[in-house]
C-alpha cells in the first residue's frame, strides 16, 4: 500500500513512522498541506490518500483527479465527514471512510472537565484573581455538585454513551435523545425526547454528527427553553448551534454559560496564532471576553490514544479496501 497523508502534524508523523516500521511492505508518506485543488497533484502514483482537516473537500477538480490517478479511497483521519462533498465523490466513485472509534472517551473525558469548569465557576473565579487581584468567595460564585445536576445527551453513540456513562458513575441524572435508542445504555441513561432534554438539563452536551437538516439544531429557540443556570456544552460540530443565538442567549442570561470545542467558523482561527484580539472574527471576539465561556481548539479528541488510533484505523481499512474487503467504517450521504 502506498498512502499519502494530508495535513500531517508531528505528534501523528510518530505514529506514521511507526507504521512504515511494522508493515515494511507499506509506504506511507505525509505532507503538511490540506487537500485541495493545488495540493491534490502531489497525491498522483499513490493507492489512497488520508485527511484530517476542517476546510471542506468542496472542489470538484479534487475528485476528478484523484480518480485520473486511479484513485477509489479517501480515509479521513476523523469521525466528522461533513467536509465531504459527496455528489463529488459518487460522481467519481471515490469511497469515503471514517474513524468514528479512535477514542470515544478522550471527548468524553474532555466534556467532564468543561462541565466541572463551568459548574465550579472557575472562568470568573480566574478572572477575579488574575484581573483584579480579589481572592473573596463572593455568593455569585457558589457552586453545585455534579450529583445534584442533570445531564443531558443529545446524540448517544460512541462518544455520547462513553458521555454519559461517565457522569453517571459521578452521581448525576443523565439523559438523552437519539434517533436509535440502544438498550444497552439504559443502565446510565434514561432515553426521553429532544425538548425534554433541552428542558430539564443542567449541562447540555452535544455529540452528534453533523448534517444539514441539523445546522442550527440549538438556536433561539431552544435558548430559551433551557433553564437560566444550565450550560452548553460542543464537542460535536459547530454548526449545531447558531452564534449570533448563543452570544444573545449569554448576554440576556438565558443560559449561564458555554464550553465551545468547535463552533461555525472556527477554520479562520484553528491551528493559528493571533498578535491582538481585533484579528478574530467578531463572533469570537465577543465570546472570548465572556468568563462563563470556554474556548478549546477543536482539541477535545487530542490525546495520545487518539492520535495514534486515527492513523492506525485510517490505514487498517485502506489496506482492506486495497486487498478486496469490505471496509470497516465506511460513510456516505
Amino acid at each position: 500500500m502506498k498512502a499519502l497523508l494530508y495535513s500531517m502534524t508531528p505528534e501523528q508523523k510518530v505514529y506514521v513512522d511507526q507504521w512504515n516500521k511494522e508493515h515494511p511492505d507499506d509506504d506511507l508518506q505525509t505532507t503538511d498541506d490540506d487537500l485541495d485543488a493545488k495540493t491534490v497533484e502531489q497525491a498522483e502514483g499513490f493507492d489512497v490518500v488520508s485527511v484530517l482537516q476542517v476546510f471542506d473537500l468542496d472542489e470538484e477538480e479534487v475528485y476528478r483527479k484523484l480518480a485520473s490517478y486511479g484513485i477509489k479511497h479517501i480515509a479521513l483521519r476523523s469521525v466528522g465527514y461533513n467536509i465531504v462533498n459527496f455528489d463529488y465523490a459518487h460522481k467519481y466513485h471515490l469511497l469515503i471512510t471514517n474513524t468514528p472509534a479512535y477514542s470515544p472517551r478522550a471527548v468524553a473525558e474532555n466534556t467532564l472537565t468543561s462541565a466541572m469548569y463551568l459548574l465550579r465557576k472557575w472562568g470568573p473565579i480566574l478572572k477575579n484573581e488574575r484581573e483584579d487581584l480579589n481572592f473573596v468567595r463572593e455568593a455569585n460564585l457558589m457552586s453545585d455538585e455534579i450529583y445534584n445536576q442533570t445531564v443531558g445527551i443529545i446524540g448517544v453513540g460512541r462518544i455520547g454513551s462513553a458521555t454519559a456513562e461517565i457522569f453517571h458513575a459521578l452521581g448525576a441524572r443523565v439523559i438523552g435523545y437519539d434517533i436509535v435508542e440502544n438498550p444497552a445504555n439504559e443502565a446510565f441513561l434514561e432515553y426521553t425526547d429532544f425538548e425534554t432534554v433541552i428542558k430539564e438539563s443542567d449541562i447540555l452536551s452535544l455529540h452528534t454528527p453533523f448534517t444539514p437538516d441539523l445546522e442550527g439544531m440549538i438556536s433561539a429557540k431552544e435558548f430559551k427553553e433551557m433553564k437560566n443556570t444550565a450550560v452548553l456544552i460542543n464537542a460535536a460540530r459547530g454548526p449545531l448551534v447558531d452564534n449570533k443565538d448563543l452570544i444573545a442567549a449569554l448576554k440576556n442570561n438565558e443560559i449561564a454559560g458555554a464550553s465551545l470545542d468547535v463552533m461555525t467558523g472556527e477554520e479562520a482561527i484553528v491551528m493559528k496564532k493571533f498578535n491582538d484580539i481585533s484579528e478574530l472574527p467578531e463572533d469570537y471576539q465577543e465570546l472570548v471576553k465572556m468568563p462563563n465561556v470556554v474556548f478549546t481548539p477543536h482539541s477535545a479528541y487530542y490525546t495520545k490514544t487518539s492520535v495514534k488510533n486515527m492513523v492506525n484505523q485510517s490505514m487498517t481499512d485502506a489496506k482492506r479496501v486495497l486487498s478486496g474487503e469490505k471496509p470497516v467504517y465506511p460513510v456516505d450521504e
